[in-house]
Order: C-alpha cells, then structure tokens, then sequence
C-alpha cells in the first residue's frame, strides 16, 4: 500500500446532530446574508462587488475565479504614506507574512502614495457552510484589522492626518 493509494470505499461522512452536511453554492445573497446578520453595513457596487467601511478602512467582498467560486476579502488601510516609506513599510508587510498565516498583505506604489492592502482568499468550488462563510468573513477583516492596527503603531503621524482630514470634511 502506496502512501498516496486511492481508497475505493470511503467512509460514510458523520453528520453532527443539528448540522447539515450539504455545501451550498458560494452567493452574494449568502454573504450579504451574513453581513445583515451581524448588522454591518455595506454597499454593492456596478459590477455587484460588495463593499463597507471597519475602522476607517475600505473592505470588498469579492467572488473571483472561472465560475466566481473563489471568497477574496480584501482590505485597504485607509492611510496616507508617501511613497518614498515603500522600504519600511515592506519590511513591516514582509515581517507580518512571515510571521502570520493569514491575510496575506502586500504594498504597491499609486501615484505618489502607498497603497497597503491585506486579503484572504478561499476556493469553495464544492460549496460551503453557513458557519465557514461567517468564519471566513469575520476572521479576513479581524486579522486585516490587526494588520492596519499594526501599521498604525508605525505611523502614528499618517493616523491623526488622516483623522483631521476626516474631522475637516465633515466640518466643510
């Protein structure tokens, strides 16, 4: 018997009382569903992305793939860096994915800031759980958070720019 030998016979799948082992297809309606349930607000936008705002922070809701069966959650830190930072601001995103299973962060140059962003991303061709899509939501934008709360320990100075810019929009 090869490490990797094909079992002809599988074992009959153990249905836990109360829960169901039918996979749902992955929806939008199923995650606005979860959004709803917890009471978050949110937008769809023109090509039916979902999108809302935690903690001064943009987050989108993205079904990706041949048949939009893969769930990408993405979030971007709603900070100003300016773009000459890149160097450190990799080293912070460099130290997190080594450090963290999850999201994955990355930093790109936009014009002449720093776009810094975390996503989690997950196949669920074969369907899933009401339980996993809750899961998968609310641990991509909790770890993004963390992450966003990390950049913000290291630039404290782009923290309260951005709060006065805010303050000063809602003034004018």
């Amino acid at each position: 018997m090869g490490f990797f030998t094909r079992n002809d016979q599988p074992e009959a799948a153990a249905e836990a009382p109360g829960r169901s082992t039918t996979l749902e297809p992955l929806s939008n309606e199923r995650i606005t569903a979860v959004l709803d349930a917890h009471g978050y607000r949110y937008a769809i936008d023109s090509d039916g992305d979902i999108g809302g705002i935690w903690d001064d922070h943009v987050f989108y809701f993205v079904r990706i793939g041949p048949e939009r069966e893969f769930l990408q959650v993405r979030g971007r830190w709603s900070r100003a860096v300016p773009a000459a930072a890149y160097p450190e601001v990799l080293e912070l995103v460099n130290e997190w994915n080594t450090s963290k299973v999850f999201p994955k962060t990355y930093v790109r140059v936009e014009e002449d800031q720093l776009g810094v962003y975390a996503e989690h991303a997950v196949d669920y061709a074969h369907g899933l759980a009401d339980e996993q899509l809750d899961q998968h939501l609310s641990c991509a934008v909790s770890t993004a958070l963390a992450f966003f709360a990390r950049l913000d320990e290291a630039y404290p100075q782009a923290v309260e720019e951005h709060r006065a810019r805010i303050a000063a929009a809602r003034e004018g």
